[in-house]
């Protein structure tokens, strides 16, 4: 089994949700960490955070993955001790609207195409042949359910998955004589500020999405993907499909009436000592969380 102890890790939008997530849980593992976003306050809290808890190497550095540009140049200065990635974790992305495609805003449609697919094709360009030179690395793609499933509204945002998934797969073929590993984690509904974006800040819009279930953790997200890249170095996770336990599609979600109004719970950062589980009693849910009394299937906002 393979471990991230002094492997050198590129986590793209890495100031929050799932980016922020496997940071943690990667520093935890002894990886050096690359940290990009665009919002590098959040990534320096975050690094000094990191840096205090688990005495790992950092390295952040603002990014915005849809300027073709700002990529060359970015990855052009990276400091020669950073410049051998190991692990590349296209992470950044997000969804805009969810307006019928008659009614759809252009500029939603292009910020989401610039940022899921042009973006990820600039990072990977530039990160991808140092890989291929050395006979070694790791490419894990966050693509979501909704890379296999459009639903209402989301037409785009679908188109813009799909096409990852289908990059993903290309990309290991054309790698496919190599050491090199392409891999993904495909997430159904799962709370970070996912909604918050894509409804334009509207808090209150975006807690409606989880109204009577309990949908993933940005921390599932993340041991999914540590489980894919510390596999032998002959296993080559293709796909990890994630789902919260009562949903079965894009809009097949059983919610629960009797439970109030969802009210975001997404925690403050934290981090853990190094001898500490970083997820510790995640899994101890209460009476209330682990049953489902009045819990009816319906179609509800996707948020995959």
């Amino acid at each position: 089994m393979f471990d991230l102890m002094g492997r050198t890790i590129l986590i793209t939008g890495a100031s929050s949700g799932i980016g922020e997530a496997m940071a943690r849980l990667f520093a935890r593992e002894g990886g050096r960490l690359l940290l990009c976003a665009r919002r590098t306050d959040r990534l320096e809290e975050l690094a000094a955070e990191l840096r205090a808890a688990h005495e790992c190497d950092i390295h952040v550095f603002h990014l915005d993955v849809g300027d073709r540009d700002q990529v060359s140049m970015a990855f052009r200065g990276l400091p020669d001790s950073w410049s051998s990635i190991d692990v590349l974790v296209n992470n950044a992305g997000l969804s805009r609207g969810m307006d019928p495609v008659q009614e759809g805003s252009l500029d939603d449609w292009d910020e989401m195409i610039r940022t899921n697919v042009s973006g990820l094709l600039y990072v990977t360009r530039q990160v991808l042949p140092g890989m291929v030179r050395r006979g070694r690395g790791d490419i894990l793609n966050i693509v979501s359910t909704a890379g296999h499933e459009a639903y209402p509204g989301g037409a785009v945002y679908c188109a813009t998955k799909h096409a990852v998934d289908a990059f993903t797969q290309g990309l290991r073929k054309d790698l496919v004589s190599t050491p090199l590993r392409v891999m993904a984690v495909s997430p159904g509904m799962t709370e970070t500020e996912f909604s918050l974006v894509r409804f334009h800040g509207d808090r209150e819009q975006a807690d409606r999405v989880y109204n009577g279930m309990t949908p993933l953790a940005a921390r599932d997200v993340a041991e999914a993907a540590l489980f894919a890249l510390t596999r032998p170095a002959h296993v080559q996770v293709g796909e990890i499909i994630l789902w919260p336990t009562n949903q079965a599609g894009s809009t097949l979600v059983a919610r629960d009436s009797s439970k109030p109004p969802h009210s975001s719970t997404l925690p403050p950062p934290h981090s853990v000592p190094p001898n500490e589980s970083a997820w510790r009693g995640f899994y101890e849910l209460n009476e209330e969380e682990s049953g489902f009394p009045g819990s009816e299937p319906g179609t509800s906002p996707p948020i995959v």
